[in-house]
This record gives structure tokens, C-alpha cells and sequence, in this order.
């Protein structure tokens, strides 16, 4: 038994199949976040000062640049589709809706972009 009517159907109004991608994404992201939020918090507070040597040499930790790198990225991919989703629900003109998406998309790229170059640059010792 299908949901949609045979008028839909053949108007090729069904189901995109695509929802269900993004909803899962949305909550892996998000259960990734959980831990990765803890323990930056966690080690945030086990810092001594956050002055920009304590940072740096903490950043230099090769545990401490990946697991910021991943919570950089988790965190980055969450927004975008977080955004993507409220932009798709509540836009309505079609030329707004897909020029805010292109912005969003680009914009949460440059920032990944940018975030993982800080982080590497930070942990391989380059920072000035």
C-alpha cells in the first residue's frame, strides 16, 4: 500500500528518498558531537591558563590536534545541515531558497577549510 495518491505518482510528486540521508547524517553528527564535546570541554578545564604558549602546546598534542580536527568537522557538517534544513523548510522563493543554499554550502566549507589549515598549522609547529 503506497501513501501517494496515483495523481502524485505520475506527476513524479512521491518521495525524493533523500530525507532519510540527511536526517541520519543529522544524528550521527550529533551523537559524534556528544563525546567530542565532552572531552573538549574536559580538557579545556584541565588547562592551566589559556594563555596562547598553554594553548599551543596543548594543541601540539597529537591526540589533542586530531581529536579537535574532528570535532571541527563533525561540527561544521552538523551547522551545514542544520542550516540546510531550516533554509529548505522555510524559504519559499525557489531563486532564494537555492542561492542561500550555494552560500551556506560555500560558507561551512570555508570554515572547514580554514579551521583544519588553523589546527594543522597550529600542531605541526608553524605558528608565529
Amino acid at each position: 500500500m503506497s501513501v501517494v495518491s496515483p495523481l502524485n505518482r505520475v506527476l513524479g510528486l512521491g518521495s525524493a528518498k533523500d530525507g532519510v540521508e540527511h536526517w541520519w547524517a543529522q544524528r550521527l553528527t550529533a551523537v559524534a558531537l556528544l563525546p567530542l564535546g565532552l572531552w573538549l570541554v574536559a580538557a579545556s578545564i584541565g588547562l592551566d591558563d589559556f594563555g596562547y604558549a598553554s594553548v599551543v602546546e596543548w594543541m601540539q598534542a597529537p591526540m589533542n590536534s586530531v581529536l579537535l580536527l574532528l570535532t571541527m568537522l563533525a561540527l561544521t557538517y552538523h551547522s551545514a545541515l542544520g542550516v540546510q534544513m531550516v533554509i529548505e523548510d522555510y524559504v519559499g522563493a525557489k531563486g532564494l531558497k537555492i542561492a542561500l543554499l550555494m552560500l551556506i554550502t560555500f560558507a561551512h566549507l570555508a570554515v572547514a577549510v580554514t579551521g583544519v589549515f588553523a589546527i594543522l598549522k597550529v600542531a605541526f609547529g608553524a605558528a608565529a
